[in-house]
């Protein structure tokens, strides 16, 4: 039996486990492994302490289908949109940009929930805080080393984390790829931001006539969604959640400060854009060290 190993439970990982699963007609057995505590990645969905039905987009907002990726692609929406895991965009997203043909998707039960479908339909055995720190080449098999455990033996091995994760592995790999090789990975850049997650009681108004707005005038916010209110999710029973992301040269600035530093700067700037903003019963601050290439 063919033993397979993906390292990244994102979309990439999740969507590569389940064609994977589509595609390999034998016996297989296919690995997943992240080093974070449950999968997303840059797609990840935070629940509040207080309530789980409480949620908010930490990751991705939504989805942009343009025309051309609409013919490429059209069987996987159609499968999203039919199961309930992808809806139109009905919120007003204030400073969005609009190009002709671009249809625009939401995630009702958080963005998460689409990695966590294929993640399923893959069948894959899925590992949380399994960090791979060496992969080495022995009789055509893959070892591969992770910071807890004993190695495990693969014959394949996809990587789907960020490029700078991949340059510092240890082991074959390194004389393994190429000098040309390297020097594309090595040309691959991010960005760097970070996402507040607000989560309020249940009955808390927030009254904005948009789902999710961008800023253009703050040095520290770019974007704030309601997200229930994106998601087109407002419960009486569930609270709403506010989600703040970053411009890039604040989150640049502040990478290597204490989320308590980071969260009070963040707090000061969207007082002044939401001045009277109601007291939120939940924080949770994410940083995206490698966001956007």
């Amino acid at each position: 039996m063919a033993r397979v190993l993906i390292v990244g439970a994102g979309l990439t990982g999740s969507l590569c486990a389940a064609l994977l699963r589509k595609e390999v007609t034998g016996p297989l057995h296919l690995a997943v492994w992240d080093k974070a505590g449950d999968s997303g990645g840059r797609m990840t969905t935070a629940s509040s302490p207080h309530n789980p039905q409480c949620t908010a987009d930490l990751g991705a907002q939504y989805i942009t289908c343009t025309p051309h990726y609409a013919k490429q692609h059209q069987n996987f929406y159609d499968e999203l949109l039919a199961l309930g895991i992808l809806a139109p965009l009905a919120a007003s997203i204030e400073g969005m940009r609009v190009n002709e043909g671009d249809c625009n998707f939401v995630a009702p039960q958080g963005i998460s929930s689409i990695i966590k479908h294929y993640l399923k339909k893959s069948g894959a055995e899925v590992y949380f805080r399994q960090c791979v720190t060496r992969i080495n080449l022995h009789n055509n098999k893959w070892e591969v080393s992770k910071e807890t455990g004993s190695p495990e033996i693969f014959d394949l091995v996809v990587l789907t984390m960020p490029v700078p994760e991949i340059l510092q592995l240890q082991g074959d790999i390194v004389d393994i790829i190429s000098e040309c090789q390297r020097q594309q990975l090595e040309s691959v850049s991010y960005s760097s931001r970070y996402a507040l997650g607000l989560f309020y009681e249940a009955g808390t108004k927030i009254d904005v006539p948009w789902g999710g707005k961008y800023i253009t005038s703050n040095p520290c916010v770019r974007f704030i969604s309601v997200d229930n209110k994106k998601r087109n999710i407002e419960s009486s029973e569930i609270g709403p959640s506010l989600v703040i992301h970053t411009t890039v040269p604040f989150g640049i600035k502040y990478l290597e400060h204490s989320a308590e530093n980071v969260q009070e700067l963040i707090f000061h700037h969207l007082e002044k854009i939401l001045p009277g903003l109601p007291h939120p019963v939940a924080i949770k601050c994410q940083k995206w060290r490698h966001s956007q290439k």
